[in-house]
């Protein structure tokens, strides 16, 4: 029996961590779905399984930690066992960097091209197509398309005409 428990033992300290977190560090609380129960908001096998950036308050004896939860979540306890804990790691593009929009009376805005990124010219059969990579603004510069250059001539000439000397 000794022999099967050590066996076991063994199986499982391959995958355990010894978890330990400090007071301030951000986490992520697991939330894993129950059939029935509507906990912390979440219903269903296709909700999130972690939720929130919650601050670590205070560390409650040896494997359970107070987070500080906002107040939507006020009849939830709020001392968590380590094992529904996830660190948070810090990672700048996680910044949302927020530019207001400038909005019409219609609550539309118009995407306007900031600079042209590159130049290309397709061949499709026996016909070519100017091709131009534009950079939008309140778009990052990943989100740049690929657009006909002769839609965008006549739609922002002053955009092209720089930059027409510099390809040429």
């Amino acid at each position: 029996m000794r022999t099967a428990q050590s066996r076991q033992k063994s199986y499982a300290d391959v995958r355990r961590r010894d978890l330990e977190f400090e007071v301030g560090d951000k986490v992520f609380l697991k939330v894993a779905p129950m059939k029935g129960v509507l906990r912390f908001r979440c219903k269903g096998k296709l909700s999130q399984r972690f939720i929130g950036l919650f601050e670590i308050l205070e560390r409650v004896g040896q494997v359970a930690y107070q987070l500080a939860l906002p107040r939507v979540l006020s009849g939830v306890h709020n001392v968590f066992h380590v094992s529904m804990l996830r660190l948070y790691i810090y990672d700048p593009s996680h910044v949302i960097d927020f530019k207001p929009l400038r909005l019409d009376k219609g609550l539309n805005y118009e995407e306007e091209p900031v600079q042209i990124v590159d130049r290309e010219v397709k061949t499709l059969r026996n016909r070519e197509i100017a091709l131009v990579k534009v950079l939008w603004r309140n778009h990052q510069l990943e989100e740049v398309t690929w657009e006909r250059e002769e839609k965008m001539m006549s739609k922002y000439p002053q955009l092209l005409r720089g930059r027409l000397c510099d390809v040429v």
